[in-house]
């Protein structure tokens, strides 16, 4: 019988549901959901700011025929600055040929980002001051998406936006050669990682800061800089945990399955997997409320976690 809760029992990030995702090809479903919630809870702390969280395209495209690539310059979430209005752009119009239509709609979904951007006193909203992106599998690695998706990122960056990049992809490659390739098994890798990248006063001199963590650890506090010395404080965790529960997530995990491409971990996150699935059937086997989650777990190896595991499974 599958051991499930409604919420979620990692610290972080559910390790069972993000290998399904990735392993399955269905990434945009944990994707779209996130990006609401991440601006529902953006605009909370934005609006006492002066400023305001909307959604975006993204830079990146997922393509319906593979599993998920990028065509123009928009974001997932963007912040915006209304002391800096851009005036609307004029109606136009464009001639295409039906294949062309017919081929847009039917091969490829826009993701979406987040973007944001300062109100005036009469609600006005300026231009974007910060980008958001959660990135999607196909848009990392060698692949041609992902090419294009880092030469859309440096073009944003170009015109002095601040850039926030949300890696909770385990099994494909970092962005950027600086980071150990975890989807390698290399040395002090980490599966997942948000980039701030601010571009002032220019590419070349702005600072960028990363938050790296690991399986069941708690996503990061990110310090993302406004205008005019404006700062953001936010809590990746809280909109991800309340997707979690408010979706009811939990019933698409079984406790006492290993996560899809368990093998794809780090002994190190392995252990840490192990050792939360320890806990929760432990807490099954004696009635423990689930919904207390996350549970206290046990400092075991691997190998220890793995037979008491084996002797609840039989029971």
């Amino acid at each position: 019988m599958a051991i499930q809760s409604r919420k979620n029992q990692y610290l972080g990030l559910n390790a069972h549901l993000h290998s399904f995702w990735q392993a399955t090809n269905t990434w945009h479903r944990f994707h779209n959901a996130h990006i609401t919630h991440l601006m529902e809870a953006l605009r909370v702390q934005l609006l006492p700011l002066g400023y305001v969280a909307e959604l975006e395209e993204s830079l990146q495209i997922r393509r319906l025929d593979s599993p998920e690539q990028t065509r123009r310059l928009r974001s997932d979430v963007v912040v915006y600055d209304p002391r800096h209005r851009s005036s609307m752009a004029a109606p136009y119009t464009n001639e295409l040929t039906v294949a062309e239509i017919i081929e847009e709609e039917d091969s490829e979904h826009p993701y979406f980002a987040i973007t944001l951007h300062p109100l005036s006193s009469d609600l006005e909203m300026g231009d974007a001051v910060a980008w958001i992106e959660l990135l999607s599998p196909t848009n990392k690695g060698n692949t041609e998406a992902a090419k294009t998706y880092l030469g859309k990122r440096r073009a944003l960056l170009d015109t002095g936006i601040v850039f926030v990049e949300i890696d909770y992809l385990h099994e494909t490659p970092p962005t950027s050669s600086r980071f150990a390739d975890y989807s390698q098994h290399e040395p002090n890798a980490h599966p997942y990682r948000i980039l701030m990248l601010d571009p002032r006063p220019d590419v070349k001199h702005g600072p960028a800061k990363t938050y790296e963590f690991d399986v069941d650890s708690p996503i990061p506090t990110v310090t993302i800089p406004l205008n005019a010395g404006d700062v953001l404080t936010f809590d990746f965790g809280l909109p991800y945990q309340h997707m979690f529960e408010q979706g009811f997530y939990g019933y698409n995990v079984d406790y006492r399955q290993f996560p899809m491409h368990f093998e794809h971990y780090s002994e190190a996150d392995q252990t840490r997997i192990a050792c939360r699935m320890l806990a929760v059937l432990e807490a099954a086997h004696t009635d423990t409320d689930l919904e207390t989650a996350p549970l206290p777990v046990k400092d075991l190896s691997l190998q220890e976690a793995l037979t008491q595991l084996k002797s609840l499974n039989k029971q």
